[in-house]
Parts: C-alpha cells; sequence; structure tokens
C-alpha cells in the first residue's frame, strides 16, 4: 500500500465526514460528537498556527489524521502541540502511525518548533507504548480543564 501524508488545504463534506469516523475510534466512549462544523474546518485552514496532517492510502481513502498546533510562550519558546492522532484502528500495527508521526516530527521541525508535545490518557497504554518507542518521555504533569461559559 502506498501511503501519502498531506497538509488539509480545503474543506469538503466528504473528507469532514471521514475524519469524524476517526475521530470516533479515538474517542474513549466511541461516540459521535456529531458533525464538526465547517467553520472549524475554515479557521483551521487559514490559521498559521494549526493544521491537520491527513494520511492517504493508494486509493485516496483518508486512513489517519493528526492535528497540531504552535504554542508559544517566553519560557517554552515555540513547541508543537498534538492534539488528535488516529489511524483507522484496521490498519493499526502496519507502519501507518509511525510514518504519520514521522510527519508530525517534520512539521514541527519546518515550523521552527524545538519539542512535540501531547498528553495520553488512562486507558491508552498501547498508544502510550507506541509514544516511548519513538522516544517520547513521559512528563510529570497535571493536565486541568475549565470549561469558559
Amino acid at each position: 500500500m502506498k501511503i501519502q501524508v498531506k497538509t488539509l488545504h480545503k474543506y469538503d463534506e466528504k473528507t469532514a465526514n471521514r475524519i469524524r469516523e476517526l475521530l470516533i475510534q479515538l474517542s474513549r466512549s466511541g461516540k459521535d460528537r456529531g458533525e464538526i462544523p465547517k467553520e472549524w474546518f475554515d479557521d483551521l485552514i487559514s490559521s498559521p498556527y494549526h493544521d491537520m496532517l491527513v494520511v492517504y492510502a493508494d486509493n485516496q481513502e483518508i486512513i489517519g489524521i493528526a492535528t497540531l498546533s504552535i504554542i508559544m510562550g517566553p519560557i517554552v519558546r515555540k513547541i508543537a502541540y498534538l492534539e488528535d492522532f488516529v489511524v483507522d484502528s484496521e490498519l493499526r500495527g502496519h507502519g501507518v502511525g509511525s510514518i504519520l508521526w514521522d510527519a508530525m516530527l517534520s512539521w514541527a521541525k519546518g515550523k521552527g518548533c524545538s519539542e512535540l508535545c501531547f498528553t495520553s490518557g488512562h486507558g491508552r497504554e498501547a498508544a502510550q507504548q507506541f509514544y516511548l518507542n519513538k522516544g517520547a518521555e513521559i512528563y510529570d504533569t497535571n493536565y486541568f480543564r475549565k470549561p469558559i461559559a
């Protein structure tokens, strides 16, 4: 199987629906959170600080995605943050994740980032082992979330 990784540059409904299907696979509950608004894709595509890398199989089917952002601060300077990283469940263990991982590192390096940072929740042992195998280190921190009403 020939695999290509490309940055998402335009919105279309078929692509949005496939990305949604992959995100359902990523979800711990397997729940569908509904349609991803076109405005979200528009914001992502137009931003110089955010991208979605899309993995295509030779038949042009989307088989994986990664959503990346640049975070800047006076201490961290410029780092890449990985939000979503998923490969179709039927293709896991066939090297697709490694190809996408290398593309993420290349993206981050090309943007002048010094690190790739991300979280991985409890119950994601296979993903965490993948990260450790790729040389990522666990950073001791607590992740907080505060809804904004």
